[in-house]
């Protein structure tokens, strides 16, 4: 995370060697930028962050629980991060 004095985020979704198939990787690029999307209200602007995505062991109902799954984990980040205002 760097502060970019804009009034708002940049992201950049990347991924660690070996995730998967390209299928998996736009599939896990499209539920992170959802994720996003869905919790950038609640986010304090004028940053430029870089996730770093590793695979992950699906539960048995990996469609259900992907979306849900993924908020949880940004929304840990950036409470670290200190960004949720």
């Amino acid at each position: 995370m760097l502060k970019n004095n804009l009034p708002h985020n940049r992201i950049c979704f990347t991924f660690s060697r070996g995730f998967g198939t390209a299928v998996e990787r736009n599939r896990a690029r499209r539920l992170a930028r959802e994720a996003y999307r869905l919790m950038q209200p609640k986010l304090s602007g004028g940053n430029d962050l870089i996730l770093l995505m590793y695979p992950e062991t699906p539960p048995d109902n990996v469609r259900k629980m992907a979306l849900s799954g993924r908020m949880e984990q940004l929304e840990s980040l950036f409470t670290k991060a200190g960004l949720l205002k």
